[in-house]
């Protein structure tokens, strides 16, 4: 790359996120928020020197960078387009990704919890990201439509409080827990924990499915997907909820609810200290010096969204235990993305997919930097760790929003998002909204009262009133693939009236 000297008029800020020349990569995912939220374009260059980032400079982004001890260099606006065609070519099978707006983070806690109980909590903190912390009471009054992230801290979502009865049920936490937790429940007109959480994993689930982003570590991950495919069936023993499972749950477990797994067999022994097959713990034989798992290979062409979750200074990282350290090979859903595996224990360690318009993903093990992390450890100090691999996975999560939101100039751009239809013989109109996911490069229309719409059919015709696509539907929602059209600005007709225009470059 070239440097300026003294003169930086339409220079980029190129932050380097690669084995060498940056001195604290945690650090530099907060520089990132920050720009984001000053509504400055930031680019993140995929598969090109461990994901680096670049940004127009700026005095004060600058300035940002040293405060925080973060690593940047100038290049000049010529060099950093050419930079960008190479990343985009063969040598690197990359892609830039603009970012252009700061998503909006909540972390799914009790607010009595401290930061060093949770990784994502810990890394957001140090990063200087801010974000808000939620629990019950806000999922219940309908705040997840405030967010376009959220994590879910280290919880059990089976009503069994973590498993921990056996040796800890005298302890002074564990009964405040139960006595809270009960009593939260109460308040909500449920008497029992585990429909309470049931209550909320399905607000969580409609989260994902009208376009959220999920994210959870060790315990949440498992237990979030046992709560769906249990739903109403009681798998809680009798010393968390006063009365012994059913006895045929096992039979009555709906896999197809699930995110990520099925198949899996419940453990229900509430002094064994786990909850199903799922987890790995007590199936892996592999010595803790030897213990790391490998992330993935993706193109950044095909496979975007794995890719931007990949991105890293290193392909090899150190394993970590949790109480779900890891995903069984074949507890995993064949429509899953596995991104990180270690092979030595058959098992996935970070994997992810989609759910309606959002995702999610599953990241095992509780501390990246805290290999066994026991109950009442105390924090993990990141200024230690301010170029941990690991803790890279957890912040990669953070900015997926501000690349699937964004309407990319490089992509889609969608003129009039909405048109009122009318739809004989139905007495009533019905608008249709038309949304964009640039990584998919495809279009969506909805229609708002499907009751009185129909979309029978969407044309796209180019400048010159040619008809390019000509499909037939009878569905409330459609999705309509760009690719395979030559760029340019082509008119949305559906249902035979003009519905808005789309712009792809």
């Amino acid at each position: 790359m070239a440097l300026l000297a003294g003169n930086v008029t339409a220079a980029e800020l190129f932050i380097p996120m690669g084995k060498k020349g940056q001195a604290n990569h945690l650090r530099a995912y907060g520089i990132v928020y920050s720009a984001l939220q000053a509504h400055i374009r930031v680019d993140w260059l995929l598969n090109y020197e461990g994901g680096s980032f670049a940004m127009p400079y700026t005095d004060s982004m600058a300035a940002l960078c040293d405060q925080r001890g973060v690593s940047w260099n100038i290049m000049t606006g010529a060099d950093y387009r050419d930079l960008k065609k190479e990343v985009k070519g063969l040598k690197y099978n990359g892609n830039v990704v603009a970012l252009k707006r700061a998503p909006r983070i909540a972390v799914y806690t009790p607010l009595n919890k401290e930061p060093w109980d949770d990784a994502v909590t810990l890394a957001l903190t140090y990063a200087q990201i801010p974000f808000d912390k939620l629990y019950v009471d806000e999922v219940m009054a309908g705040k997840l439509d405030n967010y376009d992230w959220l994590h879910l801290h280290h919880e059990d979502f089976t009503g069994q409080y973590g498993k921990f009865w056996l040796q800890y049920r005298d302890a002074q936490w564990y009964k405040d827990d139960v006595r809270t937790t009960e009593e939260l429940a109460a308040k909500y007109g449920y008497k029992k924990v585990q429909l309470m959480q049931l209550a909320v994993v399905k607000r969580i689930r409609s989260f994902v499915k009208n376009g959220g982003n999920l994210f959870a570590m060790c315990s949440a991950t498992d237990t979030y997907d046992i709560a769906l495919a249990a739903d109403t069936v009681d798998i809680c023993a009798a010393q968390f909820d006063g009365d012994p499972p059913d006895p045929a749950a096992q039979q009555k477990l709906n896999f197809n609810k699930c995110f990520a797994f099925t198949g899996f067999t419940l453990f229900t022994d509430p002094q064994f200290y786990e909850f199903s097959s799922i987890d790995n713990t007590n199936f892996r034989h592999v010595a803790r010096d030897s213990d790391y798992f490998r992330l993935e290979d993706f193109s950044a062409s095909d496979e975007v969204i794995p890719t931007m979750l990949c991105q890293n200074h290193e392909r090899t990282i150190k394993g970590f235990m949790g109480q779900t350290t890891a995903f069984r090979m074949e507890a995993i859903k064949d429509d899953v993305t596995i991104m990180a595996t270690c092979d030595a224990a058959h098992e996935a360690r970070y994997i992810h997919g989609e759910h309606g318009k959002g995702s999610w993903t599953f990241y095992g093990g509780h501390d990246p930097e805290d290999y066994a992390h026991p109950v009442g450890a105390p924090p993990t100090d990141l200024d230690l760790h301010r170029n941990s691999p690991g803790y890279r996975l957890i912040l990669n999560n953070v900015l997926l929003p501000a690349a699937v939101a964004q309407a990319s100039d490089d992509t889609l751009e969608v003129i009039a998002r909405e048109q009122v239809l009318v739809n004989p013989p139905a007495p009533a109109t019905s608008k249709v909204s038309i949304t964009t996911d640039p990584l998919k490069n495809e279009l969506t229309l909805h229609c708002h009262e499907p009751e009185n719409c129909i979309i029978k059919n969407v044309q796209l015709r180019n400048g010159k009133g040619k008809t390019e696509l000509d499909k037939n539907f009878n569905s409330a929602e459609v999705h309509i693939s760009l690719n395979g059209l030559p760029a340019g600005v082509y008119e949305i007709v559906v249902n035979g009236k003009n519905a808005g225009k789309v712009v792809k470059e």
